[in-house]
C-alpha cells in the first residue's frame, strides 16, 4: 500500500503522506489538496489520475471532489469531517459513500492487531507506571463501534488515583467499565475527538465542558495503541496561570490565536 503522493505544486517537487489528506476539490484545472492542519495545495492533475494514486481510501463524492474515508465523520445533508468542516455531494450517491465509508472502517479495524496491548491491569500499569503518583488525571481508552463500525463509546481501559477523583468515582468501576454506562448522560461530542487519535493517529489538545461531571477540561490526547487514546485531563478551575515575563505573555497570546484562527476555519 502506498503511504506518499508525489506532485508538483508552486514550481516544486512536494511528497505528501496520503494518511495526511482530507480531501480535495478541483477548481478549474487545479486540484486543491487539503491536508490536517489547514494547509492547501494546489497542482494540475486530474482529479482521475490522484484518484487512481490514492486508493480504495478515498471516495469520488461528486464530480469535482474527492473525500478520504478516514476522514468522514457523518453523512446527512452534507458531509462532516472530522476537522468539523462539511462538503456537499451528490445527492444520489449517499447510501453508495455510507456504504464504503463503513467498508473501510470495517477495514481498519479489523486490520488493528493486538500483540501490543497489555492484556491484564497489572500490564496496563507497568506500562503507565509513570502516571500511576502522578497527581495528573490520566487514562486509556479502547473505542467501542457498532455493527457499522461507528465509535459509539469507550471502554476505560487504565486509569491512576487522579482520573477517579476527576471522573468521582472509585478506580474499580471504571477500569473495564465503558463510559455510556457510568455516565447516562454521556455528550456524544467527545467521540469525535477520541476517534480522531484512535482511529487517525492524531494528537490532540482541546478545551471543553464536560457535562457528565460538571467541569471545564483542559484535554491532551495521544495515541497509545491500535484502536486506543490516551488522555490527560486538567480541570481548567485548578488551572493558576502566572505571568513571569513579556515572552510569557506573548506566548499565551499566540497560542490563543491561533486556537481562534482554527475555530473560525472550521466554521
Amino acid at each position: 500500500m502506498r503511504r506518499t503522493i508525489t506532485f508538483i505544486s508552486n514550481r516544486k517537487k512536494t511528497v505528501l503522506g496520503i494518511s495526511t489528506i482530507l480531501y480535495i476539490l478541483m477548481n478549474g484545472k487545479k486540484a486543491q489538496i487539503h491536508v490536517y492542519g489547514g494547509r492547501i495545495y494546489e497542482t494540475r492533475m486530474t482529479l482521475s489520475s490522484l484518484e487512481e494514486e490514492l486508493g480504495d481510501g478515498f471516495i469520488r463524492v461528486n464530480k469535482g471532489c474527492l473525500v478520504a474515508a478516514m476522514a468522514v465523520c457523518d453523512v446527512a445533508d452534507r458531509i462532516h469531517l472530522i476537522n468539523g468542516e462539511e462538503l456537499i455531494y451528490t445527492l444520489g450517491k449517499k447510501n453508495q459513500i455510507i456504504d464504503q465509508v463503513h467498508a473501510w472502517q470495517r477495514d481498519m479495524f479489523r486490520s488493528f492487531g493486538r500483540m501490543d496491548i497489555p492484556g491484564t491491569q497489572e500490564e496496563y500499569r507497568e506500562h503507565f507506571q509513570i502516571f500511576e503518583k502522578l497527581p495528573i488525571a490520566f487514562t486509556d481508552i479502547e473505542m467501542v463501534l457498532d455493527e457499522e463500525s461507528h465509535a459509539v463509546d469507550w471502554i476505560f481501559k487504565y486509569g491512576n488515583a487522579a482520573l477517579a477523583k476527576l471522573e468521582k468515582k472509585p478506580l474499580d468501576q471504571l477500569i473495564g467499565s465503558s463510559f455510556g454506562r457510568l455516565f447516562p448522560n454521556m455528550d456524544t461530542k467527545w467521540l469525535k475527538y477520541y476517534t480522531r487519535v484512535a482511529l487517525y493517529n492524531e494528537t490532540m489538545e482541546f478545551m471543553e465542558y464536560s457535562p457528565e461531571i460538571d467541569a471545564h477540561l483542559q484535554v491532551i490526547c495521544v495515541p497509545t495503541f491500535k484502536g486506543h487514546c490516551g488522555c490527560i485531563l486538567f480541570p481548567i478551575s485548578n488551572a493558576t496561570y502566572t505571568k513571569d515575563s513579556m515572552e510569557a505573555e506573548h506566548a499565551m497570546m499566540m497560542y490563543f490565536k491561533e486556537k481562534e484562527k482554527k475555530k473560525e476555519k472550521n466554521e
